[in-house]
């Protein structure tokens, strides 16, 4: 896979598009490390690392899938 795509970087708006979470549940789960932390950008801007949260999102499809509680 090229190295520029795999750290292609997310904003907030397509983080919660595609979790389908609010942006309160997002830093909740990033406080109890159960989120990929947000990457710094800037003095104001911040971003998610879409390989990490494709890979979350892949995860709670298993543990949904196998019938376990999140």
């Amino acid at each position: 896979m090229n190295a520029r795509l795999s750290n292609q970087m997310l904003s907030m708006k397509d983080v919660t598009q595609m979790t389908c979470l609010s942006r309160s549940s997002i830093y909740q789960k990033i406080t109890r490390n159960q989120f990929p932390k947000q990457v710094k950008l800037g003095a104001r801007a911040v971003g998610w690392i879409r390989d990490e949260v494709i890979d979350w999102l892949n995860h709670q499809i298993k543990i949904s899938r196998l019938g376990q509680e999140l």
